[in-house]
């Protein structure tokens, strides 16, 4: 295990760096840290149908199932997946006229994969019986190192039969699948998170993860949590964007879900902490 006494910092890929912003300050409205640097960030800003910043993004493509049993296509079509000229990105599932459906998923892989930080989005997330939006992360070796000793670090994950509801886990050599180091925050209304936009964030340090919906941390989880498996988040990752439609845990659609279903997303932003 890594000793863990380094500093805090945001660590990019030669390639991210070329394509990042000069860094500028920036104080988040929450009081997980009060003082943070933005090192970079996409805010979608662009013309209605324009593609996701390729400097920024790669497109997964395939209708394998994901691991999950899962029902979608993953295109990069404009149809799943472009700006809304109003500064969102969206990512849209569909059901095609054959019955089947498609949707996005995009990650930054060799291209921005910071170690440490904040790592934030802010989301309006889809709804409906078998819709899994996510806001996600896996170690930059991947596939090199096979799931899940790369790690995976979920910001944000819901399932549509729980609107209220959204989850944060660390998955890893010894705690993963359906036995992560996981947790779980209620809208304090009881309301659907459908239904606006969120923050969803999560404060990566060395040897510990801290999770937040709107500047309201509720959950930490350190080294010493991993019950004798290795802590695998010393390390680059990369983000992921995606709705899935369907699998074992989600269950499927059914008479009530409706298409398509779209998750804006506002911005994703890399923050280092001092």
């Amino acid at each position: 295990m890594r000793t863990l006494t380094s500093v805090t910092a945001v660590l990019f890929t030669t390639a991210a760096l070329l394509h990042s912003p000069a860094a500028a300050s920036a104080a988040p409205d929450d009081p997980i840290s009060t003082t943070a640097t933005l090192v970079w960030s996409d805010e979608f800003d662009g013309p209605a149908g324009a593609a996701p910043d390729p400097a920024n993004w790669n497109h997964e493509l395939g209708d394998h199932g994901w691991g999950n049993n899962e029902l979608q296509n993953y295109t990069d079509s404009r149809a799943n997946s472009a700006l809304d000229g109003n500064g969102n990105l969206v990512i849209t599932a569909r059901q095609e006229a054959d019955g089947s459906y498609t949707s996005a998923r995009m990650t930054t892989q060799n291209k921005v994969q910071p170690q440490y930080g904040r790592i934030e989005a802010r989301i309006q997330i889809p709804r409906g019986q078998g819709i899994w939006p996510a806001f996600w992360m896996l170690g930059a070796d991947f596939p090199r190192t096979p799931w899940p000793d790369s790690g995976e670090i979920d910001i944000m994950e819901n399932i549509g039969r729980e609107p209220h509801l959204v989850h944060g886990s660390l998955h890893g050599p010894g705690y993963h699948g359906g036995n992560p180091l996981t947790g779980s925050y209620m809208h304090p209304q009881g309301w659907s998170f459908a239904d606006t936009f969120h923050v969803f964030a999560v404060d990566w340090r060395p040897g510990s993860v801290t999770w937040s919906v709107n500047g309201d941390a509720y959950q930490t989880y350190t080294w010493e949590d991993t019950r004798g498996n290795p802590w695998v988040y010393d390390q680059p990752f990369f983000m992921i964007l995606n709705v899935a439609v369907g699998g074992d845990w989600p269950g499927y659609p059914d008479a009530s879900t409706r298409f398509p279903q779209q998750m804006r997303v506002d911005y994703v932003r890399v923050y280092s902490l001092d």
